[in-house]
């Protein structure tokens, strides 16, 4: 087994980021993409479930759920593998958190900031060769002038980070290159020998972890490998017809319908019927 645990499993990046412990790692990995005046001072962490006002809705579950001192709320989730409508979900996950901010009574409808934060272990560029590692997404007018500040996507397709170690430059730069590479680590990089990654290190350290937690991990990770494997296969037989595959071969893996669901996009209901 790696020293370090693999951050795209869903136990690797929950116990990274989505632990009261290590907000502070969250909070400076976030802070590396936002404006300046939307840094984050501190935060808490919400309730991984969003509840729609009615049981017919469709309930969203996010990776992590959180609002800053200020106000601010960020959504942030890693995405395994591709899936149908990655747009569409993503603009779906934020009316969660906009509806939740509607008061009672005399409301004059003002809002705070919402961030999308996805990382993702795939090209989500059809044209991998041209497809962008960063990608701020932000609604502007037809002059390509910002018409709405508070609503922010923001998208790092981790396959398209090629920079080496002698190549960083900023903090951001040094987060991206911990997360790529973070698995394949032997020790700790030079360029990385500061507190927040001594931190981040000590952390997905597999060495530290009690036995349940070794084996929860475990678990995770043969989950992610799996995915992979079969969104790998699909990619020389097409997205579309090769969805229901995929789902089905999880399901005979033994994975739960929401790691399903976020490996392809498929329902609930959809994938009971396979």
């Amino acid at each position: 087994m790696a020293k370090y645990i693999n951050p795209y499993t869903d136990f690797g990046f929950k116990k990274l980021f989505g632990e009261e412990g290590n907000k502070g790692l969250l909070i400076d990995f976030l802070n590396q993409i936002l404006p300046s005046y939307h840094q984050i001072k501190d935060l808490r962490f919400r309730n991984l479930e969003s509840i729609p006002d009615t049981t017919e809705e469709r309930k969203a579950f996010f990776d992590i759920h959180c609002e800053a001192q200020s106000g601010e709320r960020f959504i942030v989730e890693m995405q395994k593998a591709k899936v149908k409508h990655f747009k569409d979900r993503a603009l779906f996950y934020t009316t969660f958190p906009i509806r939740e901010q509607a008061q009672k009574g005399d409301w004059n409808f003002e809002l705070s900031a919402i961030y999308f934060v996805a990382v993702l272990d795939f090209f989500y560029d059809e044209n991998e060769e041209r497809a962008k590692f960063y990608r701020d997404v932000k609604l502007k007018d037809q002059d390509c002038e910002s018409f709405y500040e508070k609503l922010h996507f923001k998208f790092l397709q981790m396959p398209a980070f090629t920079k080496t170690e002698k190549e960083l430059k900023t903090k951001f730069d040094k987060w991206a290159f911990f997360l790529k590479n973070l698995e394949s680590f032997e020790d700790i990089p030079q360029i990385l020998n500061e507190a927040i990654f001594q931190r981040a290190f000590g952390t997905a350290e597999v060495a530290n972890f009690t036995p349940e937690q070794r084996a929860e991990y475990e678990q995770s990770r043969m989950n992610y490998l799996g995915v992979k494997a079969v969104s790998d296969t699909a990619k020389e037989e097409g997205l579309e017809e090769a969805t229901l595959k995929i789902a089905k071969n999880l399901k005979e893996m033994g994975l739960s319908n929401y790691d399903i669901s976020k490996a392809t996009g498929l329902t609930n209901e959809e994938i009971n019927k396979l």
